[in-house]
């Protein structure tokens, strides 16, 4: 199973490995207050697509079309799509926006990846 959560949201014990996919350390947290098992920061938006669509809801569509493209050519998925698959997970993000985020599309990106492996 993947969840996705903000990464202020409450720890929960079915949580399973909790990983931070976002490439900037979430503000206002110290790294050792936060229960975060690992932190796949290469696997988040690049610098540029990141700024570009600055979370802004008419940007949304073309931001998941954009980021997908991304994540295909990404090498660094290939270990998060290893745990996903054996594990329970929960991706982390620090977005305001809970609908409209890259956790919303890395989660998507990842249940297809490991659909087609079975």
């Amino acid at each position: 199973m993947i969840k996705i959560k903000r990464v202020y949201d409450e720890v929960e014990k079915d949580d399973g490995i909790r990983i931070l996919v976002d490439r900037l350390w979430p503000r206002g947290l110290k790294k050792d207050s936060v229960k975060i098992d690992k932190w796949f920061k290469d696997v988040a938006p690049s610098d540029s697509l990141r700024k570009w669509f600055d979370h802004e809801p008419d940007k949304w569509e073309e931001f998941r079309r954009r980021y997908l493209e991304e994540l295909r050519g990404n090498p660094a998925t290939k270990e998060l799509v290893e745990i996903a698959r054996d594990h329970d997970v929960t991706l982390l993000f620090s977005a305001r926006d809970r609908e409209r985020n890259n956790a919303v599309v890395l989660r998507e990106f990842l249940e297809q990846e490991i659909k087609q492996k079975e």
